[in-house]
């Protein structure tokens, strides 16, 4: 949990999420619009569906570039705690799109496979097979540049554009491995790849949509963060022992609760330095922790 973000600004967390997100939405009406002329020319039903696809993620983008907007909003009267959590809404919300993209998929394979028609299938052209190749290049390039971005500012619903990023890639792996099949006289292995795909997809929605959900409903940390949270507290000059911990997650942030045990004789003035010395270490340690909140007990024994 530690190295897994840089400790970037509020500012500087939104400025480079709004700048990967107008990179994808450039790339993909781009790409889109290469892929329609594509599969128009070359006589591709699955690239047209493939430019569909790509065409309906910029949807997907804005939804991400909102749900960053509204969470790095500061607090205010109605929310005190501030706005993180409409991240996961986001991410849920982009879930939800890729399981339908990877179930509609699923179900067009099935549907033709179990259709036992296949001589009406068109084998399509050549220039269909380069735009699928161009697109599993870029949109793998888009997963890996979205991805990295992802896990610099702890973003769940840059991630989940970054998965949807990766389905798009499975889709256009698909695309060539049908429009290679039925180049070569088999057109229905295209159907077979889709389906094969569809699981892929659906499995990285129902991912996202559970980690996005278990940040909703105030889910502690790790187990691993929870041993280094612990062994850092009581590494603090003048604590004697940790008597509670309590994580829970707040969108992409952490809130900790701690209890830790301090020599019982000492002044308030001199407990209160020690719990504000956990606090400061705390939140500097663990970017992710939005908050700590110390509280001081009463050593039974002396050190």
């Amino acid at each position: 949990m530690q190295s897994s973000t840089s400790p970037l600004t509020p500012q500087q967390s939104k400025a480079l999420a709004m700048k990967v997100s107008w990179v994808s939405v450039a790339v993909n009406l781009i790409l889109s619009a290469g892929k329609l002329l594509a599969g128009i020319f070359a006589n591709s039903g699955a690239m047209i569906s493939d430019a569909v696809h790509s065409a309906s993620d910029v949807l997907s983008t804005f939804i991400v570039m909102i749900g960053v907007n509204i969470a790095s909003k500061q607090a205010d009267e109605h929310h005190r705690y501030g706005h993180e959590r409409f991240e996961s809404v986001a991410s849920v919300t982009l879930a939800l799109i890729l399981l339908e993209t990877g179930l509609l998929i699923g179900w067009k394979g099935l549907k033709t496979i179990f259709s036992g028609s296949y001589d009406d299938l068109a084998a399509p052209g050549a220039l269909a097979l380069a735009a699928a190749v161009v697109s599993i290049v870029v949109k793998e390039w888009m997963y890996w540049y979205t991805r990295a971005a992802a896990k610099k500012i702890g973003s769940d619903a840059l991630m989940a554009d970054a998965w949807h990023h990766r389905s798009d890639s499975l889709s256009s792996i698909g695309a060539l491995v049908g429009i290679s099949f039925a180049m070569g006289g088999f057109p229905i292995m295209d159907s077979v790849a889709s389906v094969v795909i569809c699981l892929f997809i659906v499995k990285a929605a129902v991912d996202i949509f559970r980690d996005a959900v278990d940040k909703m409903v105030d889910r502690s940390c790790d187990q691993e963060t929870l041993e280094q949270m612990t062994a850092l507290i009581l590494s603090q000059p003048g604590v004697l022992g940790l008597d509670l911990l309590q994580t829970r997650l707040f969108g992409a942030k952490i809130y900790v609760d701690a209890e830790i045990a301090v020599q019982a004789d000492l002044s308030l003035q001199k407990a209160h330095a020690i719990a504000e010395a956990v606090h400061d270490r705390m939140e500097e340690e663990f970017p992710m922790v939005k908050h700590c909140m110390v509280h001081v007990n009463p050593s039974p024994t002396e050190p």
